[in-house]
């Protein structure tokens, strides 16, 4: 048996340098203020708070015309509607509302599709380093098999050379 064996392909793998990266920090940390504001409306108006906030709010609203309409009607001195039905202010304020909160929610999801394609990339680069390192695991073990079966001609040839000096006596 040689003293100097070649070393198996796991010992003389050399791994690359760490591809692993936390997405969520090095976006987080680039964002521009813009970004920020756009993320942050889109987290509030996204969610269920606001979605109930919201309702409560247009149904004071309509409430509260309706009881001045009703005042109104039989007060006739009393103060008077502000939006009376059909309610054209709140569609206004519900359509200003609509019409600057939509571009903003893109742009936050554009942003998030913009993250998406960087972790996809990431998951592909750790992919290829995960199939380099199950390769080298493979032939290392190839390797090992080798060594074992080489391992086991030896030890066999042993027992025969023992037999036989055992049966020659």
């Amino acid at each position: 048996m040689s003293k100097h064996r070649k070393l198996g392909p796991a010992a003389a793998y050399s791994h690359r340098e760490h591809v692993v990266t936390n997405v969520n920090v090095a976006f987080r940390d680039t964002r521009t203020t813009g970004q920020r504001v756009a993320d942050a409306v889109a987290r509030i108006v996204g969610g269920w708070p606001f979605i109930i906030c919201q309702s409560l709010l247009i149904l004071l609203w309509i409430a509260a015309n309706g009881y001045l309409v009703y005042q109104a009607t039989t007060n006739p001195g009393y103060f008077s509607v502000w939006d009376p039905y059909p309610y054209i202010l709140l569609n206004l304020v519900l359509s200003l509302e609509s019409a600057y909160a939509g571009p903003i929610i893109m742009m936050s999801q554009n942003r998030q599709d913009e993250k998406d394609r960087l972790m996809a990339e990431q998951d592909y680069q750790v992919n290829i380093t995960a199939e380099e390192e199950i390769k080298v695991i493979m032939a290392h073990l190839a390797h090992q098999d080798e060594l074992i079966l080489e391992i086991l001609a030896r030890l066999e040839a042993f027992r025969q050379a023992e037999a036989s000096a055992d049966n020659a006596e």
